[in-house]
């Protein structure tokens, strides 16, 4: 992936966080014919000590479950809303236009776990995107019968990320009068745009 210096977090933790805050990620992997394979799919990330594990759940009998049971290596891509970028908006002319954009990249062993994970991933699961512990949807308000039904077409797993690499590329490597103009154009665009033009003056 893209390593400029300038185009990082200041700390370890804001990488952390930018994880925690979208947790609907890609996952890459690669079977038996050395064909590639990728799906889509919400995590929960905790810290161990000095650890990043990410645990989800996948569909048995996919392309991507399959591969992932043959070769464990696999690719774990955060991504949040990304911008074009027109040179028209820097104070230096006679420069290409570029784009915007925030992604970390997390490898490791993606390891099948048992049914007693798989239950209670699916109750953390729900309980942290429902917000809600009182919602009829949570793991303990569904039958025994559906929930059983449900848990023999997937399976849960986690990844202990080994390498963890990131991209913020918010235009650091302009001037401040040309970072202001960015920003200024990004928040007439759309939901997107004003995503960056936020995350630019974050930064």
């Amino acid at each position: 992936m893209y390593d400029i210096p300038y185009f990082k977090a200041s700390n370890h933790q804001e990488v952390l966080d930018f994880m925690q805050a979208h947790p609907f990620v890609t996952i890459c992997g690669v079977d038996t014919n050395g064909l590639p394979v990728a799906t889509h799919i919400p995590v929960l990330i905790k810290i161990e000590y000095d650890k990043i594990i990410i645990s989800g759940h996948v569909m048995r009998k996919q392309d991507h479950s399959i591969a992932f049971e043959s070769n464990k290596n696999v690719l774990v891509i955060f991504s949040a809303p990304s911008a074009f970028v027109s040179a028209s908006w820097y104070t230096t002319k006679n420069m290409g236009s570029t784009w915007n954009y925030q992604t970390v990249h997390a490898r490791g062993a993606l390891e099948m776990k048992d049914e007693a994970h798989l239950r209670k991933l699916l109750t953390d699961l729900t309980l942290y995107f429902e917000k809600d512990p009182d919602s009829p949807t949570q793991v303990k308000n569904l039958s025994e019968e559906y929930m059983l039904q449900n848990m023999k077409a997937i399976y849960s797993f986690e990844i202990i990320v080994t390498q963890l690499h990131h991209v913020f590329k918010l235009s650091q490597n302009r001037d401040e009068a040309s970072q202001t103009n960015i920003q200024t154009e990004l928040n007439k665009g759309d939901a997107a745009c004003q995503y960056m033009a936020a995350a630019m003056k974050r930064k």
